[in-house]
């Protein structure tokens, strides 16, 4: 088995890592008699339909039996009030400066206590999709919030026999112990008008209390098994990984990472009109095994955007479940959705593992380049990273502009440009972990790096259809990398109206100025968390280097 769930009874005392006072409280809570398991997906979907609030749409969904419903199913329907996104401001980690568990630990034993006036439901998944990577999960959740226990089964493996044989056979990932996530969305406490997200990271489990939004329980599920992927040898990725394969046979694997509005999941899926024989691993959660560069899909399904699909979008035949969209009755009389943002931004859909008829699990290929998805005016269309401590401290630095995925405390300005390492704002453990991994895939495996950059060059839109050549004059080699100005270390692509003038010093101190902060944020990593995050002072060297002679 690769995380453990049962000990002998000597080994169940103070001192195994499955054993901790939030995680015992928490885990205690699985087994009330006010608890009743539902780990048969056809029963989910059967509770989820019959829900309160549900709506049933007359959209089918495709094959369902091949992905473990009924026939018959229809597309469910489920919508939250005012909160349509997650909120990093709920975000408790234990391990960081100032989270001390014998605070917490008391609010989790009266919100569990809370429980006992509610039937709950225990549901269990697999996270990671092959031998070398699978960790078991459990979900515990309140009567009325069975869509929510249903998404998480369809966004993660249900129970199968063919995973359970599999996750029989898997990999033994150390003493790591099973995830145990208990979610309250009812929960209230005027101390946290806005709900937490508390998590144990040591010790694999959660408590989300008055979050009713399914990203939170489905990235919250995520933090907990990017950071077993961690402890355990893996390069934990927010992103998309796909393989190319030219006329020529030539193969060519590239992960692209990006936080939610960068394009990820567009450029994941982008079959390149048929240019390419392309394979998906995923388009935002996987693991990279630092031993030999291989990659593992922790999710099935995908949960996407409905924003840019069009009721009448054929994409939108692989829908399982919507949330936070409208809904209408069309000419024909039939119950459909709205899509299009029109009831509210963040509106997102669950789509079935069909929707990518070219997908894997584990792409056994050894990835060849990393792209780091982000929106910096300052920087052109495409730079190539050739140092592999550059290439690293980017990604840690990576910029972009806050999306409706996010709901958004008073007083921040939505605008701004934010850094979030590694496009993953779900890493529960040190910073220079995920530096370092990063470094050894470029240093050690060959691995190329670059920043495409999906927002404005200055003042102008980077069009789709120019990344997407970039992306193919990369995998066919054909791409021309030209000095970046003056800077060591990195390259660009001059493509028409986005070539940089560096003797406009207008540009040049926009640049220089977006660099320097970048090695202001990497300064405030030396505080920020008590300095957990704080990265070598390597770092902060390789972005100084690129701006010599540029002041």
């Amino acid at each position: 088995m690769a995380t453990n769930s049962r000990f002998e009874r000597s080994r169940i005392a103070a001192g195994n890592v499955a054993y901790s006072a939030s995680r015992t409280t928490i885990e205690t809570a699985f087994y009330g008699n006010n608890v009743e398991k539902i780990f048969d997906l056809s029963k989910a979907y059967e509770m989820a339909a019959n829900s309160a609030g549900t709506i049933i749409t007359d959209m089918p969904v495709f094959e369902p039996e091949t992905i473990g419903l009924p026939e018959g199913a229809k597309v469910l329907l489920f919508n939250d009030g005012e909160t349509v996104g997650r909120f990093a401001g709920a975000r408790i980690i234990l391990g960081e400066k100032g989270v001390n568990e014998a605070d917490y630990a008391a609010i989790l034993r009266e919100a569990v206590y809370g429980t006992r006036y509610k039937r709950m439901l225990h549901t269990q998944s697999y996270i990671g999709l092959d031998r070398d990577f699978m960790v078991r999960a459990n979900l515990l959740v309140p009567e009325t919030y069975e869509n929510t226990l249903y998404n998480w089964l369809l966004n993660f493996q249900y129970l199968n026999s063919t995973y359970d044989e599999m996750y029989a056979k898997s990999a033994v990932l150390g003493t790591e112990p099973d995830i145990y996530i208990l979610s309250d969305p009812d929960w209230k406490d005027p101390r946290y008008p806005n709900g937490i997200a508390y998590f144990d990271p040591e010790h694999n489990c959660a408590a989300l209390l008055g979050l009713r939004y399914f990203g939170e329980h489905k990235k919250g599920t995520l933090t907990i098994a990017w950071g077993i992927a961690s402890r355990c040898g893996y390069a934990s990725c927010h992103g998309g990984l796909k393989r190319m394969v030219r006329k020529d046979g030539k193969k060519h694997v590239m992960g692209v990472f990006g936080l939610s509005g960068s394009g990820k999941s567009t450029l994941t899926h982008a079959k390149h009109d048929g240019k390419y024989d392309v394979t998906v691993l995923h388009d935002d959660a996987y693991v990279i095994s630092s031993e030999n560069g291989q990659a593992v899909a922790l999710e099935p399904s995908y949960f996407d955007k409905t924003q840019d699909y069009p009721l009448t979008s054929p994409d939108n035949k692989f829908l399982i479940t919507v949330q936070n969209c409208g809904a209408t009755i069309d000419a024909e009389g039939k119950l459909v959705i709205v899509t299009e943002d029109i009831r509210n931004g963040n509106g997102r859909a669950i789509k079935s593992k069909l929707w990518a008829a070219n997908r894997v699990d584990k792409m056994d290929e050894s990835i060849n380049s990393i792209v780091w998805l982000m929106k910096d005016p300052s920087l052109p269309p495409v730079v190539k990273l050739e140092n592999p401590i550059l290439a690293s401290v980017m990604g840690a630095v990576l910029a972009t502009k806050r999306t409706t995925a996010e709901k958004i405390a008073d007083g921040v300005d939505k605008d701004a440009l934010v850094f979030e390492p590694y496009a993953n704002p779900f890493r529960t453990y040190p910073l220079s972990e995920d530096y370092e991994k990063f470094k050894a895939l470029f240093e050690e495996r060959g691995v190329q790096c670059y920043i495409i950059n999906t927002g404005h060059f200055l003042e102008k839109k980077i069009p789709k259809e120019v990344t997407i050549g970039i992306i193919e004059s990369i995998v066919d080699e054909t791409a021309e990398f030209k000095a970046f100005g003056s800077m060591t270390d990195i390259k660009t692509i001059e493509i028409e109206g986005f070539v940089p003038d560096f003797k406009d010093k207008d540009y040049v101190d926009l640049l220089v100025r977006g660099m320097s902060n970048r090695i202001n944020y990497l300064n405030s990593l030396y505080d920020y968390k008590g300095g957990r995050d704080y990265l070598p002072e390597e770092a902060k060297a390789a972005i100084a280097k690129l701006i010599e002679g540029h002041r």
